[in-house]
């Protein structure tokens, strides 16, 4: 459990995001330690209020008229708003939390892993993402699209960074004063 910088994984066997893996989707997975305990509520409050991830809420209200705020976010992280931005909860466990956005095209996933190996407790935290294929008008095949396949480059480094931007977030507020209780 000492890896600081964000990592390429496959999705535990019991993600929420491996059911679209297993359906055909494209998945990924990223995975970056915490050197503490950090609940599933806390790390999705810190994700969603990153300076990155403010950014693409801006660009989310701005382009589609579904703005959302901090308050929303840690509403969300507490299980007490079910619809953010362009994103409404499809499952969540204690340990997980997967987003449906408003077209079912794509899927965001956050998960948290407690490890507790001596003097190495810690959490893992995980991201991850499906793209839903869509049929193809001639064939009927399913393709994950031009668009997808044109971002997919981007899509690795955003991920990356947001995932990095929530551990910096979660480790900045350590011993300031806490995200939520």
């Amino acid at each position: 459990m000492k890896a600081s910088s964000v990592q390429l994984s496959i999705l535990p066997g019991n993600a929420l995001l491996d059911a679209y893996r297993r359906s055909g989707a494209f998945t990924d997975c990223y995975w970056v330690a915490a050197p503490y305990k950090v609940s599933l509520a806390r790390y999705a409050e810190a994700f969603y209020t990153t300076w990155l991830f403010k950014l693409e809420r801006w660009i989310i209200g701005w382009a589609v008229n579904l703005p959302s705020s901090d308050v929303e976010a840690k509403q969300l992280a507490t299980g007490s708003l079910t619809r953010f931005a362009a994103w409404t909860v499809e499952a969540r466990t204690e340990t997980q939390l997967l987003l449906c956005d408003i077209n079912a095209r794509t899927r965001s996933w956050l998960m948290v892993e407690h490890v507790d190996a001596g003097s190495h407790c810690g959490t893992v935290l995980y991201f991850g993402s499906a793209v839903v294929p869509i049929a193809a008008a001639k064939t009927g095949e399913r393709l994950p699209g031009w668009r997808f396949k044109a971002l997919l480059g981007f899509h690795r480094i955003y991920s990356r960074a947001l995932l990095a931007a929530a551990r910096k977030r979660l480790l900045a507020t350590q011993d300031a004063q806490p995200l939520h209780p």
